[in-house]
């Protein structure tokens, strides 16, 4: 079990990638987001979540026996924040070929994931276990939803 909650958490293991672990985490998801946004849309995305939520609460909470917390391996944390970027435009993005709105979501998620404005450093700083762990990049993705939402909707060309 040790093993794969390792495996897991660290997305299959990109979250030992030696450098911007988090970067990579939300890099490798992309393709996998737009997948499951292109074939199954807005209801896709949330079953996604939700899902992956549970999954890695069960395997962070694991992990977190044998580390520090948060440990910069774990990524399974940014495929869920970077899941939740893509939330109010889900639906646009399954009638649209541009990934130009991806590229856009994961620079706007990373930002704030790595600023941590509040309440992604609250959730990051206070909650000292796997829902802490995840919580932040799921706040950084809201932050990140609402930022492209008005971005895909005052430029339409996407």
């Amino acid at each position: 079990m040790k093993k794969l909650s390792f495996f897991i958490s660290t997305l299959f293991y990109c979250g030992y990638f030696p450098k911007a672990p988090g970067t990579i985490g939300s890099l490798v998801s992309l393709p996998i987001i737009f997948y499951i946004n292109y074939n199954f849309g807005f209801t896709g995305l949330v079953i996604t979540i939700i899902v992956s939520f549970i999954i890695a609460v069960f395997s962070v909470r694991k992990v977190l026996m044998y580390t520090s917390h948060d440990p910069s391996f774990v990524v399974i944390d940014e495929f869920i924040g970077q899941a939740v970027t893509f939330l109010l435009i889900a639906d646009k993005l399954k009638l649209s070929k541009s990934i130009v709105p991806y590229i856009i979501g994961f620079v706007l998620f990373r930002l704030f994931d790595i600023t941590k404005p509040f309440p992604v450093s609250y959730a990051d700083k206070r909650i000292k276990n796997a829902f802490g762990v995840i919580l932040d990049d799921i706040f950084a993705g809201f932050y990140a939803t609402i930022i492209l939402y008005f971005i895909t909707h005052f430029f339409k060309g996407f």
